[in-house]
């Protein structure tokens, strides 16, 4: 009878909304399953859009952004499948959604946020180091070989150069609009006319009255609202690997950790 029963409660559900969690910074390789890549989210993002009586994917985001690469891709994708499926897509944001994680928010038709969310930061950064004069007064010589007489451009052990300086603002102004004009297009009359491509960022209610975000409020309430009360939510997560299974710790593992670390610094209060 408790399966007749929950046989039942499910046929009565009037469909299916997927869930994933897109946390911690965008970055290339994702050791361990750790940070946000298209490679290792693709098999999530697709599998969720192949649900079966699916009505959304809420995308539940907290992430101070990293590659601007990954994240295009990442939101292309989903952007893609989104138009395939005829599904909408709802971004969810927790305490960051800043630069790549903003790109990502804004392959949803919908964003919301917490009341204390933290928005925005379109623009583009690149930082580092220079050691030059610590080798030098340590007397280290720095040999370094190369073939193309630009491979070497901003080698943090040689004093900058102010032409490749301009080259690398070059690069980071190209990046930039390719993000501005994302936004642009996926948020449209919403932001238009306000001045949101500074690179700032702000708490939810600003970012509403700015355009950034369609509303406040929280993932379950906001879509039971939507989609009504017996609606069942499906999360969806990445398979762990090896290491993290069995709680063991590697080199690359503290790296991301201090990586993550180091990223989401700079937006806590």
């Amino acid at each position: 009878m408790r399966l007749w029963s929950w046989l039942r409660k499910w046929f009565r559900k009037s469909g299916v909304i997927a869930v994933i969690r897109l946390e911690g910074v965008i970055s290339t390789g994702g050791r361990l399953g750790g940070g946000i890549n298209d490679q290792s989210m693709a098999p999530l993002i697709e599998k969720a859009f192949e649900l079966g009586k699916l009505k959304a994917l809420a995308l539940i985001i907290n992430s101070p952004g990293g590659s601007p690469s990954q994240s295009s891709l990442l939101a292309a994708r989903i952007i893609r499948l989104s138009d395939e499926k005829n599904i909408p897509v709802y971004a969810f944001c927790e305490d960051v959604a800043a630069s790549g994680g903003y790109w990502l928010a804004c392959s949803a038709n919908e964003i919301f946020a917490d009341e204390n969310s933290i928005v925005g930061s379109i623009g583009v950064i690149s930082a580092g180091f220079g050691f030059h004069e610590f080798i030098s007064r340590q007397g280290v010589e720095r040999r370094i070989y190369t073939s193309g007489e630009e491979k070497s451009m901003l080698d943090p052990f040689r004093p900058e150069k102010k032409d490749e300086i301009a080259r690398l603002k070059l690069i980071q102004k190209s990046i930039h609009q390719n993000f501005k004009d994302f936004v642009s297009l996926r948020r449209g009359t919403r932001i238009e006319g306000k001045k949101v491509f500074t690179g700032e960022v702000w708490e939810a209610e600003r970012a509403k009255e700015l355009g950034l975000i369609d509303g406040i409020g929280h993932l379950e309430p906001m879509l039971k609202e939507k989609y009504g009360q017996d609606i069942k939510f499906k999360k969806l997560d990445r398979k762990r690997g090896i290491f993290s299974r069995f709680g063991k710790a590697s080199v690359d593992g503290i790296i991301d950790a201090v990586n993550e670390n180091v990223y989401f610094s700079k937006f806590r209060l």
